[in-house]
């Protein structure tokens, strides 16, 4: 699928290890860069969720080349347990989930992800409910700069959130440059060479979609519905999301404690029967070529772990 670098794709099916018969899902089908590997992998069944409609209606050309094989679930992955329930599916044999923004989003300025090229205030994945646009100009400065600090780690959130309300008194803020304009113009310049919006437009991105509540659903949900010698695999971008990911599986694997507010008992267990075993004590990362041809590739982290069966885990 053009316009699409599925990343770290061979790691992915390393570690995944697509089998003949098996079923799986891809919870964030996106461009469907996993989901068309995983298929030509193996001849096995795929389940594959989005909650974009606009991913959804691009997949029926992948489906026609898979015939009986790809399913496509419009939702979130976050409510994968249901979904699939729905539709006769109890177990899984792996689930993959490629976490945050997918390359069609950011390429296309009409939705809002970015401030490369100028769009409205949008960034809903899809496209129902509240946009970015209603959190910038309804939320006290109070709030605003909550958000921007937690979600994007922003050292200058009270700052911006000053300027953003500041700006909107006079002309609602609806495009993605100007709110780009309203933070460079109070921020300093970042060492690293990182566009001085780019936190506050991710903390934007994760509040409007509520991504890390997410996380947290879609890892109990995908737990649950794996079978034993199931597989899930998680590529990570963001360091929010990451460390949720490094904890959950810690927890699943019986290395940490402290159950997640989401795990409804799937990973409770006594110390030294978990039910998973780690299959990345460290999370992997791209190699310099991939990152080299993929500069967006350049933040991720993969880490999964295995469901084991009963004896094993006794």
């Amino acid at each position: 699928m053009s316009g699409h670098l599925p990343v770290m794709l061979a790691e992915v099916l390393a570690t995944l290890a697509p089998r003949d018969g098996a079923t799986y899902c891809d919870g964030t089908f996106g461009g469907g860069g996993y989901a068309d590997a995983i298929l030509q992998a193996a001849r096995c069944t795929l389940y594959a969720i989005d909650r974009d409609p606009e991913a959804i209606a691009r997949g029926a050309v992948l489906a026609a080349r898979h015939p009986g094989r790809l399913h496509l679930v419009e939702g979130r992955f976050g409510d994968m347990l249901p979904l699939l329930e729905a539709r006769g599916v109890s177990r899984l044999d792996g689930v993959v989930l490629d976490l945050g923004v997918s390359s069609f989003q950011l390429d296309q300025p009409e939705r809002g992800f970015s401030f490369r090229a100028d769009g409205p205030l949008d960034m809903r994945m899809e496209k129902a409910g509240r946009s970015a646009q209603d959190l910038v100009n309804s939320l006290t400065e109070s709030e605003l700069a909550d958000m921007l600090f937690t979600l994007g780690e922003e050292r200058h959130a009270r700052r911006i959130a000053r300027a953003i309300v500041a700006a909107r008194r006079e002309a609602p803020i609806t495009t993605t440059l100007r709110l780009a304009e309203i933070i460079r113009a109070v921020t300093p310049r970042d060492p690293s060479g990182i566009d001085r919006a780019t936190r506050s437009f991710q903390a934007l991105r994760l509040a409007v979609n509520d991504e890390l509540g997410e996380v947290e659903r879609g890892l109990a949900g995908a737990v649950q519905l794996l079978a034993p010698g199931g597989r899930l695999v998680v590529v990570a971008f963001h360091s929010l999301e990451d460390r949720i990911v490094k904890r959950f599986m810690a927890q699943a694997a019986g290395r940490a404690g402290g159950a997640s507010r989401h795990d409804p008992g799937a990973l409770a267990h006594p110390a030294g029967t978990a039910p998973f075993r780690l299959l990345t004590p460290k999370a992997l990362r791209p190699g310099d070529a991939e990152t080299a041809a993929n500069p967006r590739a350049r933040s991720a982290r993969l880490r999964a772990i295995e469901r084991l069966a009963l004896q094993d885990a006794a």
